[in-house]
């Protein structure tokens, strides 16, 4: 069976994971994982214990990877000698998800009985585990303090989290979702990224000016280019503070987010993080105008229509260019200009005003791109005056390109273009 990357994700390309799956009945979501890494465009080697393969056939994850799955009679034929060590060698990251509790306490005492807990002694690089166990064994003392000599060594602990679990009872114990096991894996092999050491802020999202208690003045800025940006710069091994507008979207493993509504709420949570940043990513769309006053209570039908008078809101980056100029961070400032006539001359005179290093200029009424799409379609220029124009391709990837571009400029290295 061939291996496609239909979803592919950069800081997982041809990365190798062994994924060790234990014997609890959560193994259905190692699957899960096991195919979003694949897809991602991982090379997935999946060791069962003899447990784990009484839930899961190897079948499966050999169908899903495309690659073969080991068990316990693996270690036991031709291969025996080098097996662990051949699986071991080479590996990024050691997953194990689920891990049970026995599986940890082999981990912690060093005990090598099968083929997997004999891999783990073998691997050098970094060990993840995702907890997964019913009633109380995840806070039996016994549990607690393996976890505890696990993480002192520098094992990352993923979950769990609270649910239901299969004996019927709630509580603390559900393997957590292969969604957030993938946020951590990538954060996990993206510690010596380009950026290791860096602080990068990403404003994302709409922000809504209150007409009354109830309504707002806002804007259809979904979050999804910005959101996007956060991530690319944790898979780059950035630092990732995320001020966010209201929306929809969760944020990203591993950034801090600071949540805000208003024009004046961003400008104060940005200028208050930005003195530590070493780039902003001002991807969010922030109302140029508000209600001079807001009405107290909700505005009736039957009072007739309201008349509202608008003023300015306050000019982020304008801001942050005048704290820059006093010595002051972030080293590379990116703003986006989203126009619907005249998009070049305007975004020029947006960069040039501003003081900025590079703008990102998409034409929102451009087709099956902009606001709330899943794609877009930029051109991005720098101050230099060089221009790229973009074809249309998913915010994902978008974001990809304007992080080489910040990478090149903070780094001082020479951007090779695609």
């Amino acid at each position: 069976m061939s291996k496609t990357s239909a979803t592919p994700i950069p800081v997982l390309q041809d990365r190798r994971i062994l994924l060790g799956v234990t014997g609890s009945v959560a193994a259905y979501k190692a699957a899960e994982l096991a195919s979003r890494l694949t897809q991602a465009g991982a090379q997935v080697d999946v060791i069962l214990t003899r447990a784990a393969a009484r839930f899961m056939a190897p079948l499966t994850f050999q169908s899903l990877t495309g690659r073969r799955a080991y068990t316990d009679e693996d270690l036991w034929g031709a291969e025996a000698h080098v097996l662990h060590i051949g699986l071991a060698e080479g590996a990024d990251l050691l997953v194990i998800a689920p891990a049970t509790a026995n599986t940890l306490a082999k981990l912690a005492h060093g005990l090598a009985q099968d083929l997997l807990s004999i891999t783990a002694l073998a691997a050098r690089c970094p060990l993840l585990v995702a907890p997964a166990m019913d009633g109380g064994m995840y806070e039996n003392p016994a549990t607690q303090a393996n976890l505890q000599t696990l993480r002192e060594r520098g094992v990352i602990s993923v979950g769990p989290v609270e649910g239901r679990m299969a004996s019927g009872l709630a509580g603390l114990g559900r393997m957590a979702e292969p969604t957030e096991l993938l946020g951590h894996i990538r954060l996990t092999l993206a510690r010596s990224g380009p950026l290791a050491g860096r602080r990068v802020v990403v404003t994302a999202g709409g922000t809504q000016e209150p007409l009354d208690p109830v309504r707002v003045l806002a804007n259809r800025s979904s979050g999804k280019q910005g959101y996007a940006l956060a991530q690319a710069a944790l898979d780059r091994g950035a630092a990732v503070t995320l001020i966010s507008g209201p929306t929809a979207l969760r944020p990203p493993v591993g950034a801090q987010v600071v949540q805000v509504k208003t024009a004046a709420e961003m400008a104060r949570a940005v200028l208050e993080v930005c003195r530590k940043a070493d780039v902003l990513l001002m991807a969010a769309a922030v109302a140029d105008f508000r209600p001079a006053q807001a009405a107290p209570q909700k505005l009736k039908r039957r009072q007739g229509i309201p008349a509202f008078h608008l003023e300015p809101t306050e000019d982020v980056l304008a801001l942050v260019t005048e704290a820059r100029q006093q010595g002051g961070f972030p080293r590379v400032l990116v703003g986006f200009a989203a126009e619907s006539q005249d998009l070049l001359n305007n975004a020029r005179a947006k960069l040039e005003e501003k003081g900025l290093d590079l703008i990102v200029a998409n034409d929102i009424s451009a087709p099956e791109s902009g606001f709330a799409s899943d794609s877009n379609r930029v051109t991005i220029i720098d101050a230099q005056g060089g221009v790229e124009e973009l074809p249309l391709m998913p915010k994902t990837q978008v974001a990809e390109r304007v992080l080489d571009r910040v990478t090149a400029v903070l780094t001082g290295t020479a951007y090779e273009g695609a």
